[in-house]
């Protein structure tokens, strides 16, 4: 159309706007991201972390300025579109650029909270393009290709989706459950929605423009067929794989490969059909005296006749050969996830999808951007037909020889062949990869040089800066990744030698003592997770991952496993160890999800958990690092020795109603037992994270009779970790029914209440210390025959009470020491304080008591009342009617009972733990009375 740019544009428009010094800046920008991959891909086979960021700093850093910048330039175009502000562009493409480099520096240096702060930047600057790409459409004069603007809006919203499935990977917000699922989302919906739909609707335009032929009539209505097919496929593929159902997530895929199917189909008829635009003499699309628009615009326009044989050669080779190899490796890419995808199940479905990725980053991504900037950027750098031919000539530079490298490399790479196979792969494609960066690089300095006033460069100082950056950062990513990953002698914390060069640990007869650890890495777990060592032993590991996706292990400031796979070990030797010292999986967010392991030092003739010196050289006192601080951060209250239980629970809070509910009728009780974190208030004013039955710690009471089933399902609702459980109302072989479920796993526990009494119910998973002390318990009520009616009827459960982080190293110690912080009844400290049970005057009330522990029993107490009924562990030792009284239940560990009373006259009557170390820390409550 007259008066208005074509798609590429024409180089005086772009000179006189400025668009030209945007296009340098961002491609200064795509050129230092690719820069700083290279040496990251180099090193991706012995540091994991290095993979991840050679991937994310070519995908998320330089693929992702680019798209922003084109699909910006090329919406304004094919809408016919006012061009958007350009300080908001930039200020956008700013924002994009900030966030990336905040999420590639969270991951590397571990902090999920600077990766979680940029994963929100980065929804925000992308939510603002998507904004502005929608705002474009509304009045826009439009044109044939204006569906293609649909591609850069849905790769957009592909973009927003894959942020926040990573943000929640990359920060261990996944949870184990989960995580396997979300991670294949997030590669699908990155490379196939956020980078391969762009590309292909670029190469609507891209393609016949690039071979100089006539755009296919039918162009328009396949573009708006193959979006709907490649973007609809996507979106059922990613909610499959984030729900975990395979099904969905294949016939994504291959309604998917069907949108790009019709797309290639449409390519190959231009190709074969090629009717030479030239023939009728229309203006060139890049020719400055024409209106700019290409054969693929608004009119039947002609490209320039530069005369291969019979035929026109196309006006960029190495744009239609990167892109026709491109497409081939999209096709194969697209292809073989839907036989991985069909053939495995998703659990482990991951490893081979992560060898398809460097398919589709150096065969697709690579190969199109170096196509697309091989043809655009001379046009928008230069100021005519003779100086763009000059700067297409550099990028042409052994084109072939690059072609053929890059490709090979690629299936040197993707191919089942040895590890030095891949190696040479990685090399030539990073050489080919490097070369053109080169070029590129080459190509901004003489577009740089035409922008300033009088010849001279205005962009030396972006130049200097942007290349002395690049070498900052390769300096840090070469001494951060050099050679630590197959080491597997390392150095221990001090520097020295893990191998015996200085001295070793010396036993009792002054003999070396080396200790052997088998570690397995599993469940996005380690177990164990906390190894006890006597100062001075020289430690060895012997790791080995039982899992389906890979994972590695490295010590702080020591040795580090490759990435294993599946049944692959190795054994590292940390030396003598005499200070802490942490492990973990460096997989980003494997981490942050809980794949951890302490090595704790204890001082020689020291019981292993007994407390140690804290780092301060103050004695510790049990509680975390943070002494006072609750899990979620809240500051509990009191000197620092214990809790206060006089102050107040927060706003909105409820205690436990321990009235137990009536026995429901039938003898078949089906119960469902959600097994999972929760965090909730354990004392006044503080919060605790709790592994809870049914989100409360204890969980659910259950109540029936003599002869009752019990057919209770339990889901493991927990992300991270296996749970069980066990019943002692029941008698059955504890093989099956109390296996450790796995994250998002269930089973049926069915048992028979044969017996009358008060029972525990335990979580079965080792180490059950822990689960139990931090909540797994819960009890059942079986009445004996024949047992009268009261007026009210109350459960307690009593049990101790461990802050901090549950599974932390600091409060295991607490629970081997048996040093809890509180004791309680029903979970919660000195709730029955604030809250009391209220009966009447003369009325009779019976406590069923169990005692939980999971170390200590209990000798339950009422003040000012005299027990006449006492039922201890299934027999009656006092019985109404005699002269005999009781004033206590004492109960040890797993046993439990009731005790029955009639409250005498109006008052407040206090129920205790007689252990008065316990009542005095919060295992008290009380019973208010009034009168009739």
């Amino acid at each position: 159309m007259p008066g208005r740019s074509g798609y590429l544009g024409k180089p005086g428009h772009f000179g006189k706007s400025g668009l030209t010094a945007r296009h340098l800046r961002a491609h200064v920008v795509v050129v230092v991201w690719v820069g700083l991959a290279l040496p990251a891909a180099g090193a991706q086979q012995s540091l994991p972390v290095a993979r991840w960021l050679a991937i994310h700093l070519f995908l998320l850093g330089a693929a992702t300025t680019a798209v922003v910048v084109w699909s910006e330039h090329f919406a304004v175009a094919l809408l016919h579109a006012a061009r958007p502000d350009e300080r908001w562009s930039d200020a956008r493409l700013a924002a994009v650029n900030l966030a990336v480099a905040g999420v590639l520096t969270g991951v590397a240096t571990d902090l999920p909270a600077l990766t979680g702060v940029a994963c929100a930047l980065l929804v925000g600057a992308v939510t603002a393009h998507l904004v502005v790409l929608v705002r474009m459409g509304r009045g826009a004069l439009g044109g044939r290709l204006a569906p293609v603007v649909g591609y850069y809006r849905a790769a957009a919203a592909a973009l927003l989706t894959g942020a926040v499935l990573g943000g929640l990977l990359a920060t261990g917000h996944a949870g184990a459950g989960h995580y396997g699922g979300l991670r294949l989302a997030h590669i699908h919906v990155t490379l196939l929605g956020w980078i391969g739909l762009p590309v292909l609707g670029t190469l609507f335009m891209l393609w016949p423009t690039v071979l100089g032929v006539r755009m296919a009539e039918r162009t328009t209505s396949v573009a708006r067929r193959v979006l709907g097919l490649t973007g609809g496929g996507l979106a059922v593929a990613v909610a499959g794989l984030t729900a975990g159902w395979r099904l969905p997530a294949v016939v994504g895929v291959l309604v998917y490969g069907a949108g790009l199917a019709l797309a290639v189909d449409l390519f190959a008829r231009t190709v074969r059909g090629r009717n030479p635009a030239a023939a009728t003499g229309a203006a060139s699309p890049a020719s400055p005296d024409g209106a700019g628009s290409p054969a693929t615009a608004v009119g039947p326009g002609r490209a320039p006749a530069l005369g291969v044989g019979s035929r026109r050669a196309p006006l960029s080779a190495a744009a239609v050969q990167s892109s026709a190899a491109a497409l081939g490796w999209l096709c194969a890419g697209v292809a073989a996830d839907a036989v991985v995808l069909a053939v495995r199940p998703l659990d482990r479905a991951g490893e081979q999808i992560d060898t398809l990725v460097p398919v589709l980053i150096l065969g697709v991504v690579a190969q199109i951007l170096i196509g697309a900037l091989s043809y655009l950027l001379p046009i928008v750098l230069s100021g005519g037909p003779k100086e763009r031919t000059a700067l297409q000539a550099v990028l042409e530079r052994g084109r072939t020889v690059r072609l053929v490298a890059l490709n090979a490399g690629l299936v040197l790479v993707a191919a089942p062949l040895p590890g030095p196979c891949g190696t040479v792969g990685a090399l030539l494609a990073a050489a080919a990869g490097a070369v053109f960066a080169v070029l590129t690089a080459m190509v901004l300095v003489r577009g740089a040089r035409r922008t300033g006033t009088g010849g001279s460069p205005r962009r030396p100082v972006l130049l200097g800066s942007a290349a002395g950056a690049l070498l900052v950062v390769l300096a840090v990513l070469v001494a951060n990744s050099g050679g630590v990953g197959n080491d597997s002698t390392g150095n221990d914390s001090a520097g020295r030698s893990g191998t015996g060069a200085v001295a070793a640990g010396e036993g009792a007869d002054g003999a070396t003592v080396v200790r052997t650890v088998d570690v397995t890495l599993a469940d996005m777990r380690i177990r164990p997770s906390r190894i006890d060592i006597t100062a001075g032993t020289a430690l060895k590991l012997k790791v080995t991952n039982k899992d389906a996706q890979r994972h590695d292990l490295k010590v702080d400031g020591g040795p580090a496993t490759p990435l294993l796979a599946d049944g692959e070990s190795r054994t590292l030797d940390l030396g003598t160890i005499t200070a802490d010292r942490t492990a973990w999986c460096t997989l980003p967010g494997h981490r942050a999800a809980g794949m951890t392991l302490d090595i704790v030092v204890q001082k020689r003739g020291q019981k292993r958990g007994q407390k140690s010196e804290q780092k301060s050289g103050q004695q510790g006192t049990g509680q975390d690092s943070m002494a006072g601080m609750t899990d979620d951060g809240q500051m509990s209250t009191g000197d620092g020795t214990g809790l206060d239980l006089t102050a107040d629970f927060s706003r909105g809070w409820t205690s436990r109603d321990p009235a137990l509910a009536p026995a429901r009728g039938g003898t078949v009780h089906r119960v469902t037992l959600h097994a999972g974190p929760r965090t909730v208030e354990v004392a006044p004013g503080v919060k605790q994270r709790m592994w809870t039955f049914g989100g409360t710690a204890p969980g659910p009471t259950l109540h029936g009779k003599v002869g009752d089933v019990f057919e209770v399902t339990l889901v493991n609702d927990d992300p991270a970790m296996g749970h069980g459980v066990d019943f002692h109302a029941g008698s059955l072989a504890p093989d099956e029914a109390m296996r450790t479920v796995r994250p998002g796993g269930r089973l049926v526990y069915r048992f028979r209440a044969d017996h009358a009494g008060a029972w525990l119910y335990h979580c079965s998973t080792a180490p059950m210390l822990q689960h139990m002390g931090n909540g797994m318990y819960g009890a059942v009520v079986i009445d004996p025959p024949g047992l009268a009616k009261v007026d009210h009827e109350y459960v307690l459960v009593s049990s101790e009470l461990y802050l901090g982080t549950p599974g932390s190293a600091a409060q295991v110690a607490k629970m081997r020491q048996d040093d809890p912080d509180a004791w309680v009844f029903n979970g919660v400290a000195a709730q029955y304080a604030k809250a009391p049970l209220k009966v009447k005057a003369g009325e009779r009330a019976r406590f069923w008591v169990v005692a939980a522990g999971p170390s200590d029993g209990v000798s339950f107490h009422i003040v000012g009342t005299v027990f006449d009924t006492v039922y201890k562990e299934g027999a009656y030792l006092l019985e109404p009617g005699g002269s005999g009284g009781s004033q206590a239940l004492d109960l040890s560990v797993a046993q439990g009972g009731f005790v029955e009373t009639t409250f005498p006259a109006a008052g407040h009557y206090s129920f205790v733990d007689h252990d008065m170390r316990h009542a005095e820390r919060g295992a008290a409550g009380t019973v208010e009375v009034t009168d009739r």
